[in-house]
């Protein structure tokens, strides 16, 4: 990932999507190169100045991203499974079907973390849910998982 951004937020959730690398664009020439031979090999970068701010951060002891999104402790333990689903490209029929619970009633949840979350549509709550990692916590608390 090339990138202006070096906020933390975006770093991880660039991450959590599936970057193996990721270079701020004020980098040198050399930084590039190297990020691109790593990542070629297999491997994993971080440009230093991204890598001092995550390191800072989990030195002050805050690295659950999660806890850095406060709407987050609103939402209710059904809430929470629903998220997961929708970033993985389930629609709402398919997540009423393994929640056991009837197609509005997701909807419906839906729209309430929305509003919850501050959010306008599915993009943005797909945009949180990878940010703070609520959708990797999903899957632990799904049914059947």
């Amino acid at each position: 990932m090339l990138s202006m951004y070096d906020d933390e937020e975006s770093v991880v959730s660039s991450i959590r999507a599936g970057a193996r690398g990721y270079v701020v664009k004020r980098a040198s020439a050399g930084d590039l190169l190297d990020a691109l031979r790593v990542v070629a090999r297999g491997g994993s970068y971080l440009s230093p100045h991204v890598s001092e701010q995550l390191l800072a951060r989990i030195r002050r002891g805050d690295a659950d991203t999660a806890t850095r999104h406060p709407l987050l402790s609103q939402l209710t333990p059904r809430e929470f499974q629903v998220p997961g689903l929708i970033v993985e490209g389930k629609a709402s029929k398919e997540i009423a079907v393994m929640l056991d619970l009837g197609v509005e009633t997701v909807r419906s949840y839906r729209k309430t973390m929305m509003k919850k979350l501050n959010v306008n549509n599915v993009a943005g709550l797909i945009r949180v849910a990878l940010a703070t990692g609520l959708a990797d916590k999903i899957h632990q608390a799904a049914p059947g998982s």
